[in-house]
């Protein structure tokens, strides 16, 4: 398991992410304040403060595919 702070701020941003995570058999969670998100809903996804970075749990052992394909919604 490993969390990592990402942006979203825009709608595209959004849905390219979902399509890049949902590639993964992984779970994903956003977590934002008090709310922990399932990182491949979009509809959840837009229920979060986006104008923030928001933390990215990843919970899967072998990481280093996953983070080269995130890399760039890194914060």
């Amino acid at each position: 398991m490993k969390t990592v702070k990402i942006s979203l701020n825009s709608i595209d941003r959004v849905k390219s992410f979902v399509n890049t995570v949902s590639q993964f058999e992984s779970d994903f969670d956003l977590i934002s304040g008090r709310y922990v998100i399932d990182a491949k809903s979009i509809m959840g996804i837009f229920s979060l403060d986006l104008s923030q970075p928001i933390d990215l749990t990843i919970h899967a052992d072998d990481d280093d595919k996953i983070m080269s394909a995130i890399e760039q919604y890194l914060a």
